[in-house]
């Protein structure tokens, strides 16, 4: 009994596990996710190049530097990632 009982909870953590890494992850056949409406919203007004601030996923302050991203303008956290390079 104590057996299926330790067998079912490690089930359902791996299971929750697995689930949580796919949500993470952009779907395999569409367009990689926008940034963020906060950071479009932070840039919003605001030139390419102009330094800001934000409110991130977990209420934390994120500076940045707001920039062309397609068509979007939106912050890019520092020392987030590079810009992708310029579509030919």
């Amino acid at each position: 009994m104590k057996l299926m009982k330790h067998w079912m909870l490690w089930s359902a953590l791996a299971g929750c596990t697995l689930s949580a890494s796919a949500q993470n992850n952009p779907p395999p056949d569409g367009p990689p996710p926008g940034p963020p409406p906060e950071a479009v919203a932070a840039c919003k007004g605001k030139a390419e190049g102009t330094k800001v601030q934000f409110a991130g996923h977990h209420g934390d302050t994120v500076s940045g530097v707001c920039r062309k991203q397609g068509d979007v303008l939106a912050a890019m956290p520092e020392g987030g990632p590079p810009p992708p390079p310029p579509q030919r």
